[in-house]
């Protein structure tokens, strides 16, 4: 009697811990929902707008979109188009953009000197030795053989104070000659470069790629120099309009986006083997993504992957030199300092991270 007793009380004593446990589980359910609602949701995702050009130079940011790098760090990022450099600097500097990608220009440092603000965080696209990107050509008859030659002569520009003008500048200026020693023909396009130097209304144009392949092979334009080997510049960056670089948390993570998106392009296109460039593992993949987003032919992209830095470092001592030598030129209002416009602290926060 005693031991049937025992095995009935051990019997009920378990259906009640059992009953409180179910109890303290409810209760933390309970707790839980009171918290965070009744229906737990995903983190919301913060919104980001890039203002951009259909270039191969945004290449790391198509395929930051293309791949989901930004949804890995909670960030819808929305592209908006624009047709030319200028208004997406002003887009960036009014906030109507949280970041704008596109060239570096006098125009850009005139809007800085007016007090206007953005922030240039990263490279996206230089001029470098050993790399086909940017290049001054002639006709193919022409009797120009050396920049020497192209005293007395015009030369097509897009626009002044392009980042056109400044590399035809700087290119005479390293062989003795001056802008004052040549005719500066403003062209306002690509297009019409091509066009010009093809009817021999100017004698010499600055092209880049694919437009110098694809001149070169039509057989109406010879190379006389690539840009990259006569100067390191930095043609194109990265901008933060002011409000989007006060979220630091958010502009770092953006960061951490584009360094990584960076580097799957560098190891895809840009890497070489005994000085010549080779197809890295993604090669073909990048290609048709840079394809779908600049509406080009696969086969045209291939001619010129601009050059970028692997992991996005621009080359800030450039900007300093930039400014100084517009200002020279009087090309924009006053010279800045490149403190004014340079901010690399988020890249290298992200880098670190």
């Amino acid at each position: 009697m005693k031991k049937t007793l025992l095995v009935f009380l051990t019997i009920i004593s378990a259906l009640m811990l059992a009953i409180a446990g179910c109890g303290n589980n409810q209760d933390t359910n309970e707790a839980t929902e009171s918290e965070t609602g009744t229906e737990v949701t995903p983190q919301e995702k913060d919104q980001v707008k890039i203002g951009m050009l259909k270039l191969t130079s945004s290449a790391p940011l198509f395929i930051a979109l293309e791949k989901g790098f930004f949804e890995e760090e909670n960030i819808n990022a929305s592209e908006t188009w624009f047709e030319a450099a200028q208004p997406i600097a002003v887009a960036t500097a009014g906030g109507s953009v949280d970041v704008g990608a596109t060239g570096i220009t006098a125009s850009l440092y005139n809007m800085v000197a007016g007090g206007q603000q953005l922030w240039i965080v990263a490279d996206k696209g230089r001029e470098q030795k050993g790399f086909s990107s940017s290049a001054l050509l002639v006709p193919n008859d022409s009797s120009v053989a050396a920049i020497e030659d192209l005293k007395g002569k015009k030369i097509g520009i897009t626009q002044t104070g392009s980042t056109f003008h400044y590399m035809v500048g700087r290119i005479l200026e390293n062989h003795g000659l001056t802008i004052n020693d040549v005719e500066l023909v403003p062209l306002n396009s690509i297009p019409g470069l091509m066009d010009s130097l093809k009817s021999k209304q100017v004698d010499a144009v600055i092209l880049n790629e694919p437009n110098i392949s694809t001149v070169v092979a039509e057989g109406y334009g010879k190379v006389i120099t690539q840009v990259g080997d006569e100067i390191d510049y930095q043609t194109s960056g990265i901008f933060f309009s002011p409000a989007f670089a006060e979220n630091k948390d958010l502009a770092v993570r953006f960061m951490k986006v584009y360094t990584k998106a960076t580097q799957y392009y560098y190891d895809a296109v840009l890497t070489k083997k005994d000085g010549e460039l080779v197809p890295g593992e993604n090669y073909d993949e990048v290609v048709n993504i840079i394809a779908k987003y600049t509406d080009q032919d696969a086969e045209r992209i291939k001619k010129g992957l601009p050059y970028m830095d692997r992991e996005g470092r621009l080359l800030e001592s450039d900007i300093q030199t930039q400014i100084d030598w517009y200002a020279k030129e009087n090309l924009i209002d006053k010279a800045i300092d490149a403190t004014e416009i340079v901010n690399t602290g988020f890249l290298e926060e992200a880098l670190n991270n």
